[in-house]
């Protein structure tokens, strides 16, 4: 199709202008390439075989029903693998390897680089209780039909007869004391793992018929259960008590996150610096927003207003199923990207184990999946338990505005579209399996300021556009300070109270979401990305128009920006711009 070809032409221009190798053609760079292409086989083998719930959610169905070995030999064995690989990939001669091949040469050195930096960094098997909370999910088994329903079922009970095992190991490798956030969240996720065991795992087997099936079944599922309460237990009792609050990565390790998972070089004080400046513009955008819909009312205040222009309760989902159609036709009517499918994807309401921690989410299936293709826009309802001011309360996240930008952000343009484009286009396995932060959710990011760009929700009405605008950049308020909040954290040392204030200051949100978010940031200190990426994507789109002239669209931007892979945004531009003197100007 188009975008291939398109992706072949832009590759073959890297071979013309060099990319940092030789970009070698003919027997010398078939020989290196053969020779890269086996040691990233066998290198993918191993990653796969210690980490097969990652496998089975790429995809590759031979890893069901296993679970990845948590004793500290293995930990130690596979940590061993990744740094000897990592050194053969080092004493490769990257001037014989062609340019596709660099390509995924680097991103794949990146990807070792990243998961020992999670070893031994980040330490997260020995100070991060999350990593165990939901070890034996099964979850894929029961929403995917890529087999028969008693060959998944088989799956589920070997899968939950390793709990013990897996909680065992946990155990024993977790430090004796862990931070606070770690064990709270992790006691919340176990939590929510029981519910789903007990609750909606069960509802969705309830039609399997074989009687010796299920027996083996009930008993797995009570182990489990049983296990997994005992994990939540033990953190309560036994590591609650003993908690500290030291979670901070320090600047020496958040300069190697950077450059070993973006290839991001600059400092974090200079990071912060063009956060804070582009949050102050970003506020200003705001302002200037609110100002137009109400000239009498605190801009704070004309955005609360519009949270209150909802749909009711019942009319959430077809509202966003509406939409949602509307929202891919105007992208079709403005030639803003490429649609490389015809299949929709499906909205539905988040299942059950999810709602605690989802508003809305994008679940399509793995890059190598053949049979369960169906991709899922989940938006969380309200629940019919709760009282009318948290009904209200919740509601009021989905106002009309609001909710188009979570459908941008999630479907089309962002997400589940970038996902077609990657299973249409001529990306490698290397390209299908290692994803960057950046690249991912800095492209959805993007989108959501790109479409109000472009004009969506601007039908001559200016009142009406400034509310499509004020709710885009109240979200894009919300990632700029995950920005700031991640280096000031992690750099800085700032606490957990300070990073709230730091949201309920310039978020213009309450104390709990605000709190929420400062709680993810010391765990998930790479949601910077959201912001960081946008950026570059942003620089690279003007660096690409400046290059293509009259020959520029958005189109062809969008299209080739997702048509090779999800790299780094820095190793993109060296497949994008010609000109080698701008590939370090990432932002």
């Amino acid at each position: 199709m188009k975008t291939c070809i398109f992706t072949i032409i832009i590759l073959s221009t890297m071979v013309a202008t060099g990319c940092n190798n030789a970009g070698n053609s003919g027997a010398s760079s078939a020989g290196a390439d053969s020779s890269f292409n086996k040691l990233s086989e066998d290198f993918l083998a191993g990653y796969l075989a210690w980490r097969p719930q990652a496998g089975v959610a790429l995809g590759l169905h031979e890893y069901d029903g296993k679970v990845t070995d948590y004793n500290k030999t293995s930990i130690d064995s596979e940590l061993t693998r990744l740094k000897d690989y990592e050194q053969r990939l080092a004493a490769i001669d990257t001037a014989s390897l062609s340019t596709k091949m660099y390509f995924d040469y680097r991103i794949l050195r990146s990807a070792i680089k990243s998961e020992i930096f999670n070893f031994e960094d980040v330490a997260a098997y020995t100070k991060n209780p999350m990593t165990y909370a939901d070890a034996v999910d099964v979850s894929i088994y029961v929403k995917r039909d890529f087999a028969p329903l008693e060959e998944r079922l088989k799956s589920i009970i070997a899968i939950e007869n390793k709990a013990p095992e897996v909680f065992a190991a946990a155990k024993a490798n977790l430090a004796d004391s862990l931070a606070r956030p770690y064990i709270e969240t992790a006691i919340q996720i176990a939590q929510g793992a029981a519910e789903f065991l007990n609750g909606d795992l069960v509802i969705a087997l309830k039609d399997v018929k074989n009687d010796t099936l299920m027996a083996a079944f009930k008993a797995s599922n009570k182990l489990a259960i049983e296990q997994v309460n005992a994990f939540a237990d033990y953190l309560q009792k036994e590591k609650l008590p003993k908690a500290h609050n030291h979670y901070a990565l320090g600047r020496d390790k958040y300069i190697k996150m950077l450059e070993c998972q973006e290839n991001v070089t600059i400092t974090p004080e200079d990071i912060l610096a063009i956060g804070l400046k582009e949050l102050k513009k970003e506020q200003d955008m705001f302002n200037r927003a609110a100002h137009i819909i109400n000239p009498a009312k605190r801009p704070v205040d004309v955005y609360h207003d519009i949270q209150k222009e909802h749909p009711a309760a019942d009319s959430l989902i077809p509202f966003a199923k509406h939409n949602l159609e509307q929202i891919r036709q105007f992208l079709i009517d403005k030639t803003i990207v490429t649609m490389p499918s015809e299949v929709r994807v499906k909205v539905e309401e988040t299942p059950q184990y999810a709602r605690s921690t989802s508003t809305a989410s994008m679940d399509t299936p793995g890059p190598f999946e053949r049979k369960a293709t169906e991709a899922y826009y989940y938006i969380t309802p309200v629940d019919p338990k709760w009282t009318a001011q948290q009904k209200e309360d919740w509601l009021s996240q989905f106002d009309y505005y609001t909710t188009d930008n979570v459908t941008i952000h999630e479907a089309y343009p962002g997400h589940y579209t970038q996902f077609l484009h990657l299973n249409a286009s001529a990306a490698t396995k290397i390209e299908k399996i290692f994803g960057s932060y950046a690249f991912i959710e800095g492209w959805a990011h993007y989108c959501e300021k790109m479409m109000a760009d472009e004009g969506y929700g601007n039908n001559g009405d200016s009142v009406r556009a400034a509310k499509y605008r004020i709710a885009q950049s109240g979200d894009a308020l919300l990632r700029l300070c995950r920005l700031c909040v991640s280096m000031k954290t992690h750099c800085q040392g700032i606490s957990v109270d300070e990073g709230t204030r730091f949201f309920m200051d310039n978020w213009y949100q309450g104390d709990k979401p605000s709190r929420q978010e400062a709680l993810r940031d010391t765990f998930d200190p790479g949601y910077l990305y959201y912001t960081l990426g946008k950026l570059q994507i942003l620089k690279l789109r003007d660096d690409y128009k400046q290059q293509e002239g009259t020959n520029f669209s958005l189109q062809k931007f969008h299209d080739a920006m997702l048509d090779n892979g999800m790299p780094s945004i820095r190793l993109l531009r060296e497949v994008l711009l010609k000109d080698k003197s701008k590939w370090d100007e990432i932002l």
